[in-house]
């Protein structure tokens, strides 16, 4: 055996080292403390496992749809509520993913959406509460390539849809007794996050997504968003609330171009 040749296993070791290194250091690299004080202005997080709970699959399927859940755990008898949840997604490109603010008297428990996932990650849901604290309930989900996948509709079929709203009611049993309603809103729209190349061009597809939805029971506040490249394409908000007997659901949404949609359904006739 020639020098060289016993020498070849010390260098595939060191090569094996030199490049292991790296990736270690990534997955030992945590986001989350340097995002509390972009995001959060370094405020104190405390345990929300008790206040707010999110859930979302551990791998998921399709990295550029994944659904998220964000539910209220707060007791009945805690004179509390939650003032704007916000959702962060660690390691993506825009990681604050959405802010949801809550209307004051609309009690909603729940929110359900979907969003891109870039990396594996942590995801964090942030609640403030009506006491000024800061709760905070983590996940983790494997996914990854989310915010660069390619849009599922072409650019023809995506602005022919671009700003249509469909509002849906589901039947919950405790309804009737508690007016809690449990309701969709969809709108039409790419959400392009800028990370998506066209596939004709080579060229990649310049940000352009709902920043801003505003949905009322008549004039009075339910829910709001303010949303980032995180969304899925064609955003889509599944929640819970109570009804203060309005007639009209209203919904208004704003993009990053400028548009603005607006729509209103009869409560007891949602439809399109």
């Amino acid at each position: 055996m020639t020098g060289c040749t016993r020498r070849l296993p010390l260098i595939a070791a060191l090569l094996g080292l030199a490049f292991a290194v790296p990736v270690q250091a990534e997955e030992a690299y945590d986001p989350w403390p340097g995002l509390v004080q972009d995001i959060f202005n370094g405020r104190p997080m405390n345990d929300g496992s008790a206040v707010i709970g999110i859930e979302m699959p551990y791998r998921a399927e399709d990295a550029a749809i994944v659904p998220v859940t964000l539910r209220s755990k707060l007791s009945p008898a805690d004179s509390r509520r939650i003032r704007s949840i916000t959702l962060v997604i660690d390691r993506n490109p825009a990681p604050m993913a959405a802010k949801f603010e809550l209307g004051t008297d609309a009690n909603v428990s729940e929110i359900s959406t979907r969003v891109r996932i870039n990396n594996y990650t942590d995801v964090h849901a942030v609640a403030e509460l009506s006491d000024g604290q800061l709760y905070v309930s983590k996940v983790y989900v494997k996914a990854s390539g989310g915010c660069s996948a390619p849009a599922g509709k072409n650019v023809e079929e995506a602005n022919s849809r671009l700003g249509k709203m469909r509002y849906r009611q589901f039947a919950r049993e405790e309804a009737a007794a508690s007016r809690v309603r449990e309701a969709q809103i969809m709108i039409g729209h790419p959400n392009n996050s800028g990370l998506q190349m066209d596939q004709v061009t080579q060229l990649y597809i310049p940000a352009f997504f709902i920043n801003q939805l505003k949905l009322t029971q008549d004039d009075s506040p339910v829910l709001s968003m303010e949303g980032g490249i995180s969304i899925s394409e064609d955003p889509n908000l599944r929640f819970t609330y109570v009804s203060n007997g309005a007639k009209r659901f209203r919904a208004e949404a704003r993009d990053t171009e400028g548009h603005v949609f607006r729509n209103e359904w009869d409560v007891e006739k949602p439809g399109t």
